[in-house]
């Protein structure tokens, strides 16, 4: 399975980054999050986050890569699947930002969990990136 959305912002890109790479507060900004410990600090390539998320089991995720104030891709791998989020910031074609979320699944149970949790699944992703711009744009 793979999902993407894409998101104007009206804040500039290193305000919205540093709201996206502060995992810990991300239940703050979404009700798809129920909570998320950073294991390792600061959140870098190789750093881990527990996120707890309603409905869902619990997972552990590995950030595979990090560019600093541009994008970050983590990983969880459970029986029979790999899911990999990434997030990307950039300058908006008119100013603002534009923030890129990406979720993919793969692995021999992957088709099965997109048909149990697909749906949940975009509708989580599409949520947090409605809960950064709300959280970014000033009132």
């Amino acid at each position: 399975m793979h999902f993407e959305v894409t998101v104007d912002i009206d804040a500039a890109p290193e305000t919205v980054w540093n709201l996206l790479k502060d995992v810990e507060r991300w239940p703050d900004m979404t009700a798809s999050m129920s909570s998320v410990d950073l294991l390792d600090t600061p959140l870098a390539e190789g750093s881990r986050a527990r996120v707890r998320q309603p409905g869902m089991p619990a997972a552990v995720w590995t950030v595979t890569a990090f560019t600093e104030n541009e994008n970050f891709t983590w990983r969880s791998r459970s029986p029979g699947v790999t899911t990999t989020g990434g997030h990307e910031v950039r300058p908006g074609p008119s100013g603002g930002t534009t923030v890129r979320l990406t979720l993919d699944q793969t692995g021999p149970l992957a088709p099965l969990i997109a048909l149990l949790l697909g749906s949940r699944t975009r509708r989580y992703v599409t949520m947090e990136a409605n809960g950064l711009k709300t959280a970014a744009e000033p009132s």
